[in-house]
């Protein structure tokens, strides 16, 4: 049999990551099945490649066509992103697998109560129900756009499980809490698929950004916030600095609004050595990995997430600093640098770079093992057949066989030339047809995902109309 699958999930021009990750799976997924993609009511993909060679439908028309059984398997993708609203509205009456890019969906919970049901006080009743007193003194603090670190702590993704047929992670560790709430319910490890980047020489792409070659170069990616650990990055390059090394750092990404960036450079004294670049396209992003010496992906607490950012990154080969939490503990030792989240946690990061900076030969090292480490567990075909074996056991099918040799097409993007670094320490301004994915990139920007600015702001002007 062909196997017909609904597949349910952001694309772009949706600000999430998990728009990338479906555009970069889909053409391998399709090797094996017939897949029609739903979206957001309204959206138009930006992919011509999604069109060319898929149905692309509105979200709304799912439930009609899977009550007449136009499908074999219906597949949700869930994170915290508002991109995920249409797809938790069609979810709750049409079961579906759901693939959790998140085990906290927290921020979209809240998010999807003041915007989409325009009743922030079901939020705080089901905080209450289901958490107790600590839970709804945590929800009054979110409508308030107070967003607090303890928000972590109370998931809300029991509706979510409850609606699920089955739930495909990209980690052990968020399977194993899945466990804990549904026992029951099957669950398929899928390792995240990317792309894998393309060896870009670190001086040529110095050159191109305007950076000077013999500068040590600490770099963070992705979205600008506390959860990032951001504060003990720059204390540790402050340090370094006091050591007589001549280290930059760089922050690549957009800053979260909440988040007084700014003032924590100037009290440290970095308005000199730190430079923000704001939101960078691909190429950009591909150029600044390549520059930099020692790359630091760090975050606590988490929403239970595995991080596609982080993946390419060791796919260049980077020597890379990752949180000793969660999910990223999975990764060997061998790969990462992993950084305890306690007091010692700046002393670590700054005993690694110091090593790491000294002895290039370490670093190449460490950065060729991440590399194949991703070529061996992170490939987007591994990620295809992981999707549909799992698939075929929820759903009773033999497994599939491929029915096309190669992927409908190359997702892997297409080198394009860059503008200079921006000046130390002032963001870049996004430009004006960026600016609606730049701002929307924030329930990350509350640490989660890689997205959501606007999001965020959206929430406390519908919850101060609301309240």
């Amino acid at each position: 049999m062909t196997p017909r699958i609904a597949y349910c999930s952001p694309v772009n021009p949706a600000p999430s990551g998990i728009s990338d990750y479906s555009e970069e799976l889909l053409p391998y997924l399709a090797q094996y099945a017939e897949i029609t993609l739903f979206v957001e009511d309204g959206l138009r993909p930006t992919n011509p490649q999604l069109e060319r060679h898929f149905t692309v439908l509105p979200i709304r028309k799912l439930e009609r066509l899977a009550r007449r059984g136009a499908f074999d398997a219906i597949v949700y993708h869930m994170g915290n992103s508002p991109a995920h609203a249409g797809i938790w509205r069609v979810a709750q009456r049409v079961p579906g697998v759901m693939v959790m890019h998140d085990f906290v969906l927290h921020h979209f919970m809240v998010w999807y109560a003041a915007n989409v049901q325009r009743d922030v006080k079901r939020y705080v009743a089901m905080m209450r129900a289901r958490y107790g007193v600590e839970g709804e003194n945590v929800a009054q603090l979110m409508i308030r756009s107070r967003f607090s670190e303890a928000a972590f702590s109370f998931p809300c993704n029991e509706d979510v499980l409850a609606a699920a047929k089955a739930v495909i992670g990209h980690s052990r560790y968020l399977l194993e809490r899945v466990a804990a709430i549904r026992p029951d319910l099957p669950r398929g490890l899928v390792p995240m698929g990317v792309p894998l980047p393309p060896v870009i020489d670190r001086n040529e792409a110095r050159r191109r950004l305007g950076i000077p070659l013999e500068r040590p170069l600490l770099a963070t990616f992705g979205n600008i916030n506390a959860w990032k650990r951001i504060e003990p990055t720059l204390r540790a390059l402050s340090a370094l600095r006091r050591e007589g090394i001549d280290a930059h750092g760089v922050l690549v990404g957009s800053v979260s609004p909440n988040y007084a960036l700014k003032s924590v450079i100037q009290r440290l004294g970095l308005q000199a050595a730190v430079t923000v670049t704001g939101y960078v396209e691909r190429s950009r992003f591909e150029d600044y990995v390549a520059a930099t010496d020692v790359c630091l992906n760090l975050r606590y607490p988490t929403a239970g997430e595995t991080s596609a950012s982080l993946l390419r990154l060791l796919g260049a080969g980077k020597p890379t600093l990752v949180s000793a939490v969660d999910a990223f503990c999975e990764l060997p030792p061998d790969v990462v640098a992993q950084v305890d989240v306690d007091e010692c946690e700046t002393d670590m990061i700054v005993a690694y770079c110091r090593r790491l900076l000294a002895d290039p030969a370490l670093a190449a090292a460490l950065g060729a093992r991440a590399r194949a480490y991703v070529v061996t567990n992170h490939t987007l075909p591994g990620a295809a057949r992981a999707t549909i074996g799992f698939l075929a056991a929820v759903y009773g099918w033999p497994v599939p066989r491929l029915l096309r040799a190669e992927p409908l097409w190359d997702p892997a993007p297409p080198l394009a030339p860059v503008a200079s670094l921006a000046s130390p320490a002032q963001p870049t301004a996004a430009p004006p047809s960026l600016l609606v994915q730049a701002a929307a990139r924030a329930a990350a920007e509350i640490g989660l995902t890689e997205d959501d600015t606007a999001a965020l702001r959206s929430v406390a002007a519908r919850i101060d109309e609301l309240t």
